[in-house]
């Protein structure tokens, strides 16, 4: 390596992670220093809207699987073990770190200093070191990027260590196989390797925080977006894959927080938005759907393994041949109506999404803590099977607080913390959402209209539904709506969208028997007050 004071100031950084020999180490180069290398690399190729393009390889998602946390003393007491979070040696860990370090000996290395945590008490000095420009660049897009000439010669309060094309042994390293990501809270740092999906870092440090702000700063780290009224009202939406989190919460008339990962603090301190960018889903993407991600999609942007339309260099989001996985990674900065600094009030409205295939949920509904608590903690949404196998009957999914397989505690820590943030501010309204089917099951009934759940969502956030009249649901012990403005009266009850009403409570009763059995891995941690708030038809069957 070339010695110049530059450098030898980056080496000198490095040192703490073990890594003293680089061929070149480049510190903390601009998007277009770092979209310039990537071509020169041969790591991508540019868009006609300027966004870099790159390929994953072989991983197009993360490898769940293949996501360890180093078990020792620091560890053994307070993480959920088992197949979520795997149990992985600190000697094996020492030995996987060695070799990444001697393999990143003779080349050229990307060092990024970045934040994870919008709000100066809880932030998260980073230390990003790649083997991939186009890597880097994302790291820089991500997470919360240093004010220029800020002084980022600092200890790091995490690592990473991201190496693709480095692979491990199975047989001699512990890992299940070739690719890894570890976690190790003691050593403060993650390992990847074997692996080109950009998102396993993203992903790492929202396991980190997923342990830390609980665990130490009875701080709620939260997978949700989050958007503020024009009057500061927070809300914030929770869902997974499919029940419409990302377009639900893109409103024009509220400004964006974050599109993914927040934190809700102790007190009337509020949420902050841990990221600095977005990370989002681009198959079928258009101009009409998603203005604002779509505009956000130039230089210094990123699009995973998406393909261009033939003889062209503009890309065809319909294009699903390497993965329907196909995303963009860009400054939050790059959305107009983007909040920063990336920080909130206390939410005033807590939705819970899910796209019931079945069509028994309300499409609007209200819970008190028992059962915010329970739906927290079950993380429901149904998806229709794919018909290559001939299988049409919806498949139910359960992600313990809407992202199970990032929680590196218990699912009832964060789920008596919602609890208690409920408790310590009685105004919070927790709303359930049905964005699925209604009028019958998948094949029968049709997917309720997203006009009627803008106009519910939005008839909560203007708290129009604060004297309305409410009843319980009979089964799952939500209170639901007599009327929502702008919404059919004859909508708001399920059973009535039927018309077969013994085939309704027949449906409704088999998923009210889905969440007891899926909830039975909790029952042995969970209190009486979240137990409360299970399906009362399936109880007493």
């Amino acid at each position: 390596m070339m010695e110049t004071a530059a450098s030898t100031n980056a080496m000198n950084r490095l040192q703490p992670l073990g890594i003293r020999q680089a061929k070149e180490v480049c510190l903390n180069l601009t998007p277009a220093e770092l979209v310039e290398e990537a071509l020169k690399n041969g790591e991508g190729t540019l868009t006609d809207t300027g966004a870099l393009m790159a390929d994953t390889g072989k991983f197009t998602g993360r490898s769940p699987k293949d996501r360890f946390v180093v078990k020792d003393e620091n560890t053994a007491n307070s993480v959920w073990w088992g197949d979520i979070n795997i149990a992985f040696s600190p000697e094996k860990f020492d030995q996987l770190h060695e070799k990444m370090v001697a393999y990143l000996a003779d080349k050229k290395i990307y060092v990024r200093e970045a934040y994870a945590g919008a709000h100066p008490d809880y932030q998260l000095k980073l230390r990003v070191v790649n083997e991939l420009a186009w890597h880097n660049l994302f790291c820089n897009n991500m997470f919360l990027r240093p004010e220029a000439g800020a002084d980022t010669s600092w200890t790091p309060d995490f690592s990473i260590i991201c190496a693709p094309g480095f692979e491990a042994d199975p047989a001699v390293d512990g890992t299940r196989q070739a690719n890894f990501a570890i976690l190790n809270f003691s050593k403060k740092m993650i390992l990847i390797g074997g692996t080109g999906y950009a998102g396993e870092m993203k992903k790492g440090i929202f396991g980190v925080l997923n342990y830390l702000l609980p665990h130490e700063h009875n701080t709620l780290a939260m997978h949700c977006s989050a958007n503020v009224g024009k009057d500061g009202d927070t809300a914030i939406f929770f869902g997974l894959s499919g029940t419409g989190k990302t377009t639900l919460s893109a409103d024009p008339n509220r400004g964006l927080v974050g599109d993914d990962e927040h934190g809700w603090m102790p007190g009337n301190d509020g949420i902050f938005n841990f990221e600095g960018g977005c990370y989002a889903k681009v198959i079928d993407l258009s101009r009409e759907k998603e203005p604002e991600i779509w505009d956000a999609i130039k230089f210094g942007s990123i699009v995973e393994n998406t393909r261009f339309i033939p003889g062209t260099h503009t890309v065809d989001y319909a294009n699903k041949s390497v993965t329907e996985n196909t995303r963009t990674a860009y400054p939050i900065h790059f959305i107009p109506n983007a909040v920063e600094p990336s920080v909130a009030g206390v939410p005033k409205n807590i939705f819970f999404l899910t796209a019931d295939a079945f069509g028994v949920i309300p499409p609007i509904s209200r819970l008190d803590k028992s059962h915010a608590m329970y739906h927290f903690m079950s993380g429901y949404t149904a998806k229709v099977a794919g018909t290559e196998m001939g299988v049409t009957e919806p498949q139910t999914t359960f992600s313990a607080c809407f992202g199970q397989v990032f929680l590196p505690l218990h699912p009832t820590k964060y789920a008596e913390m919602l609890g208690q943030k409920m408790d310590e501010h009685p105004d919070v309204n927790v709303w359930l959402i049905n964005t699925g089917w209604t009028g019958g099951s998948y094949g029968v009934g049709s997917r309720m209209k997203l006009g009627y759940t803008r106009a519910m969502i939005t008839a909560a956030l203007e708290g129009k539904l604060n004297d309305v009249e409410f009843h319980k649901h009979p089964i799952f012990g939500v209170e639901v709506p007599a009327s929502v403005p702008g919404v059919p009266a004859d909508i708001l009850e399920p059973r009535n969208t039927w018309a077969d009403k013994e085939a309704y409570d027949k449906t409704a009763n088999e998923l009210a028997h889905k969440f007891v059995d899926n909830f039975q891995r909790f029952a042995d941690f969970a209190n009486e007050e979240i137990m409360a708030g299970a399906p009362k038809a399936a109880v007493e069957a």
